[in-house]
């Protein structure tokens, strides 16, 4: 009895923390109405299969024989069963009920969606049904069947059983004798489960229409007139045999119902599976092309438009792959927005120069967004320097790991398209406290995507703050603590609520410690995403989520899709498999087969206060309408964004990946060129990838004006080669497919041509290099290589950067920088050199602009970008940023700091001495150096 008790309270435990949780978010009616549905369902389900099954064995039992002759097996069952019979009667049914029960209320998003559907407005070409029957009322309706179905079977098992147990069912030899009783009931129940499957084989007929053959998905010419019509007569004869069932608990007789279920099991054969055959083998088969033409063209036209891609413009593109001088006039924004600097190489360089303690930490790949600067957009690559509770070591008491250190700090943004002099990124935004041009904001990150488990917060030794806020002060203080006053979790307010969350969190010291007071709070949940889909249950979630300075604010931006797999005549794809990259790891989701996809919602998380907001980003999307019905007031209309959340908004990655993939295999609208598949396309693999497996190229984010458009927006590219399965397997590029993925500006008002897709498609008679034959040009050219092995000898080692691809100079413009990066444990990668080819030319130069000169005879448009500046012309001193301060107040340390000022010279200078000479073992040695003196020069300043 007491474990019960203490099973019970920790469940209240678990369930009531979720009350408190959702409460202070202000999402409590989405964590009801889930909980409403569920018990509701779950009783009904409960009722449904455990009334049947009592009813059932009820009367098998009640209408036994009394004086039936029981055979002596039957008897010792009997004997052994009867004084458990009772509660066997009751123990059966209410066991199945609770196991029906549970499956019923894991479907309460189905029929909450059924209950309040919306209408598509579009219908499908072979019923003339809406869409939104697929989508809402076909997979409700199958649910509803194969729950009945799996009622009345289990009925019809226990009468049965209980009938044969009690004497009503006898084996006699080869007769079986059945009672009057027992016939009546188990023809009765017969009689309704085929009826079940006649409407089940009914609504099969419109399952063709998701059904996927090996060249398309949707009914084909076999289904339309061989399995359709198959399939409306065998629900009919499913009819008529249930029919004969009822007759024969009327008359007696079993020979009709046998008679009509050997009929139903051959015309099944024939209708289901023979007569299909036939019709695909010797009149599809022979002239497939002809027949399946009009129905490929249903594949394609519904399944572009089910992943949004049915107003793709299609650009043709005869690049030229001669770099002509002058060429590069008409695209000097775009080349002046080159993004040189490597999201997914720079995080040691940002953890080197801005992490300042072990406790802090910065993401494997950084971010890329764009902010006005100077009244122009930039774009830049971000990064939150978060918590990393596992750098406190032997300091990482419980105190320290849940009360002190609590939060992250700042943003930190470089430009993409600079760097500093020595190859370090030129840092827009940087330092403890923050500063730069990025303007004022809150820069503590108690909600990040590496948060601890749990921490609380808002508590003080009286008016002694107890959180450290960052390590540095005044007056002479090592550090700065801070206490929060933010509402961003449960309050510990009251001994029970502190009871609910030791026992939630395994820890006593919720409850024990002195620390934890009437003012503290409780921040758990941290994680953006993992914030948003709690409160957002029927959304898939972006992979990525980014963060932004916001109204001076910093938030997380994170994508919400609508997604399913029942659109008709639309081709399946495996959510996790097409995002899949270098960049993404594939990863599960609760609906990965999906045949519909829309980003219909953008939500925010602050990085302050974890408050969550969800904007309606497609309102007249009918699954988000749906669900705006059953959570109403959740979501905020996407008028209510501000004109700066609008500038950062951009089209999502996720998205991006699954039309390439889509596109990959239907840029063909013809229904001859799509049957022969001989122009099938695929992503390249990206050809810096050092992982053996196959590992597709991500899509950038840059700044460019891509064919087509009428001048440059903040864009999401990828490429397309050959696919290795279709005609040939060339790494040639065939295809080039951007989107416009620049939201709106300042003014609140969205971008109009955000979201528009155009695909370049180049010459099938001319040759592009595709990436991985830029890359290997590259490593084979003799200058290159050469400079190549001398960077990889002695202590340093040589990263390829991310190989970018544009549309610039009348044909297509590889770029990539290239980092060296020497073996000491404070090292970290410098961009030294650029790498670009235009066709069957290369140029291997120290900076952009000279290594376009160098392709283009002195003309790199205007400005290309890339302008080697010391981070000093860009940031003003602070503390943090990569110019130290150069007095302290004390002479003798003045002195000192001024010796080692002139130590950085020289060592600066042999870096720049040895990498002219291609002596790489000395830049190396130099390189340590420069970064030991810094550290010293960081050690005096404190």
């Amino acid at each position: 009895m007491i474990a019960g008790l203490v099973i019970v309270f920790f469940i209240f435990a678990g369930l009531y923390a979720d009350v408190l949780w959702f409460d202070q978010l202000g999402f409590l009616s989405v964590l009801t109405t889930q909980w409403l549905a569920g018990t509701v369902l779950f009783l009904i389900g409960f009722v449904a299969m455990a009334l049947p099954v009592w009813v059932s064995i009820q009367i098998a039992y009640r209408l036994r024989p009394v004086y039936a002759k029981l055979n002596s097996q039957l008897d010792r069952y009997q004997q052994v069963i009867e004084p458990l019979r009772r509660l066997a009667m009751y123990g059966i049914p209410a066991l199945l009920g609770l196991f029906a029960g549970v499956a019923a209320a894991t479907r309460w998003q189905v029929v909450l969606m059924w209950l309040n559907r919306t209408t598509t407005g579009k219908t499908e070409p072979q019923f003339g049904f809406d869409v939104s029957f697929y989508l809402f009322d076909l997979p409700f309706f199958q649910a509803v069947l194969g729950f009945a179905s799996a009622v009345v079977l289990i009925a019809a098992i226990v009468a049965a059983a209980t009938s044969y147990l009690y004497g009503s069912i006898r084996v006699s030899g080869r007769d079986v004798l059945v009672a009057r009783a027992a016939r009546i009931q188990i023809a009765v129940t017969a009689s309704l489960y085929l009826l079940l499957q006649a409407v089940s084989i009914w609504l099969d007929q419109y399952s063709t229409l998701t059904d996927t053959n090996e060249l398309f998905t949707g009914a084909g010419y076999t289904d339309v007139n061989a399995t359709i019509p198959g399939r409306a007569i065998l629900a009919g004869i499913a009819a008529v045999v249930a029919i004969l069932f009822l007759v024969t608990a009327v008359i007696g007789r079993w020979r009709l119902p046998v008679i009509g279920t050997a009929l139903l099991i051959v015309s099944s054969l024939l209708l289901g599976s023979l007569y299909p055959w036939v019709v695909q083998r010797f009149q599809v088969v022979p002239s497939a092309k002809t027949l399946e033409s009009p129905y490929i063209k249903r594949n394609i036209d519904l399944t572009r438009d089910a992943y949004g891609l049915a107003d793709v413009e299609e650009v043709p593109y005869n690049a030229s792959t001669t770099a002509e001088p002058g060429a590069l006039r008409a695209d000097a924004e775009t080349t002046a927005n080159i993004r040189i600097l490597d999201p997914a190489l720079v995080s040691d360089a940002f953890s080197q120069l801005e992490q300042f303690k072990q406790y802090y930490q910065f993401p494997s790949n950084l971010d890329v967004d764009r902010y006005v600067i100077d009244q122009k957009s930039q774009d830049t690559v971000v990064a939150v320097r978060d918590l990393k509770l596992s750098g406190l070591n032997a300091g990482a008491t419980w105190v320290n790991s849940t009360i002190v250190y609590t939060h992250g700090y700042g943003v930190v943004a470089a430009y993409g398209n600079q760097r500093s002099a020595d190859g370090q990124p030129v840092f827009l935004e940087s330092g403890i406290p923050s500063s730069g041009s990025l303007g004022k904001y809150e820069p503590r990150v108690y909600f990040g995507e590496s948060s601890p488990t749990y921490s609380i917060v808002g508590a003080a030794e009286g008016s002694k703050p107890v959180e450290l806020d960052y390590p540095s002060g005044t007056e002479g203080a090592q550090q700065t603590y801070t206490t929060f006053t933010g509402n961003g979790g449960p309050k510990l307010d009251n001994p029970f609520n502190k009871l609910i969350y030791a026992l939630k969190f395994q820890s006593e010291q919720i409850f024990l410690a002195n620390d934890v007071n009437e003012k503290s709070q409780i921040l758990y949940d941290r994680d953006p995403v993992t914030r948003v889909q709690k409160v957002a249950p029927y959304l898939t979630l972006d992979s990525d989520a980014y963060p932004s300075v916001v109204d001076g604010r910093l938030k997380w931006i994170i994508d919400g899709y609508t997604t399913s797999a029942g659109y008709p005549y639309s081709t399946p794809v495996g959510l996790s498999d097409a995002i899949a990259d270098t960049e993404t790891p594939p990863q599960p989701f609760a609906l990965d087969n999906i045949n519909y996809m829309r980003n219909a919602v953008k939500a925010t998380v602050d990085a302050y206060d974890g408050s969550v907001t969800l904007y309606a980003w497609d309102d007249k999307e009918p699954i988000l309408k749906t669900w705006q019905k059953i959570f109403p007031s959740t979501l905020k209309p996407m008028s209510e964004m501000s004109g700066d959340l609008m500038s950062h908004v951009r089209y999502p990655a996720d998205l991006f990946k699954v039309q390439r993939k889509v596109l990959g295999k239907y840029h063909v609208t013809d229904p001859g060129s799509f049957y022969s598949v001989d122009d099938a396309w695929t992503t390249p693999n990206d050809p810096v990838s050092p992982s053996t497996n196959t590992t597709l190229q991500p899509p950038y984010f840059l700044t460019m004006q891509v064919p087509g458009s009428e001048k440059p927006a903040f864009t999401l590219y990828s490429t397309f080669i050959p696919d290795a399965t279709g005609a040939t397997s060339r790494n040639v590029l065939t295809g080039y497919l951007a989107v416009d993925a620049d939201a709106g500006s300042t003014d609140g008002k969205r971008a109009a041509g955000y979201g528009k897709i155009r695909l370049l498609t180049l010459p099938k008679d001319d040759t592009v290099p595709g990436p991985g034959q830029v890359q290997a040009k590259f490593n084979a050219d003799p200058t290159v290589s050469t400079q190549l092995n001398l960077l990889k000898q002695g202590q340093s080692k040589v990263l390829n950067g991310n190989l970018l691809t544009l549309p610039v100079g009348g044909g297509l413009l590889y770029v990539q920088p290239v980092y060296v990066q020497s073996t000491g444990e404070t090292s970290y990668p410098l961009l030294q050199k650029v790498l670009v080819a235009f066709g069957d030319q290369i140029a291997f130069e120290d900076t952009l602009d000279k290594a376009l000169d160098v392709l283009f005879g002195g003309d790199s448009g205007a400005n290309a970008g890339d302008t080697s500046v010391p981070p000093t012309t860009t940031t003003p001193p602070a503390t943090g940023t990569t110019t130290p301060p150069t007095s302290t107040g004390d002479p003798a340390k003045d002195a000192e700091l001024k010796s080692l000022l002139a130590v950085a010279k020289q060592a600066l200078s042999d870096k720049q001495a040895a990498l002219t000479a291609g002596d790489f073992s000395a830049y190396g040695v130099a390189d340590k150096k420069l970064a030991d003196t810094i550290a010293s020069m960081l050690a005096l300043l404190g």
